[in-house]
């Protein structure tokens, strides 16, 4: 299963939401508003907290792309010396959001709100069961059950489907990290 349609396909999504922040909003000379339609503005105002924090996810998605291909390094923490899976999401999310994160999946795993399955958007954090030990691995979540992540020995950062055999076993929870800008 080829993984190349879906990278397109967040780059053109990604692309539109960066364009929409230079989008100017139309300002117009109208009289105060009623008080009944106050409460009504203040919920676009929870909405636009809702597409800032959308915007952070879209900046981790877009960094963890561009580290595609980078090779796997058990304790790498950069795309010049390779990452393994914590040294990769704690790259991510220190140069595309600023966050600073702790430094194994395990302690990663209590940061932040805990997040269901069903509820998962992109630029949260996915966790896995491998080597028999709960949260012993981490990826960021795409969107459509798309993970990217930093494998193992041997491999390089790539895009997975959470759904597969071996992955779709070992799904062990998921946070989401929230800025707090």
């Amino acid at each position: 299963m080829s993984f190349r349609p879906y990278i397109g396909r967040a780059g053109v999504v990604l692309f539109a939401s960066f364009l929409c922040q230079f989008a100017s909003p139309a300002i117009a000379d109208e009289p105060p508003v009623p008080a009944a339609q106050a409460l009504d503005i203040q919920l676009k105002g929870a909405t636009s907290l809702f597409e800032q924090a959308s915007a952070k996810a879209n900046e981790a998605v877009t960094q963890a792309l561009d580290l595609v291909g980078i090779r796997y390094r058990r304790g790498g923490t950069s795309p010049e010396t390779g990452f393994d899976c914590s040294g990769f999401v704690g790259h991510v999310f220190r140069q595309g959001l600023g966050l600073i994160l702790p430094r194994t999946s395990r302690e990663i795993s209590k940061s932040g709100e805990v997040v269901k399955k069903n509820e998962l958007q992109p630029g949260d954090l996915v966790f896995f069961r491998t080597m028999r030990q709960a949260f012993s691995h981490v990826g960021i979540y795409l969107g459509d059950n798309l993970f990217v992540h930093a494998p193992a020995s041997g491999g390089e950062v790539r895009i997975e489907d959470m759904r597969t055999g071996y992955w779709g076993k070992r799904f062990n929870g998921a946070r989401r990290i929230a800025s707090s800008e």
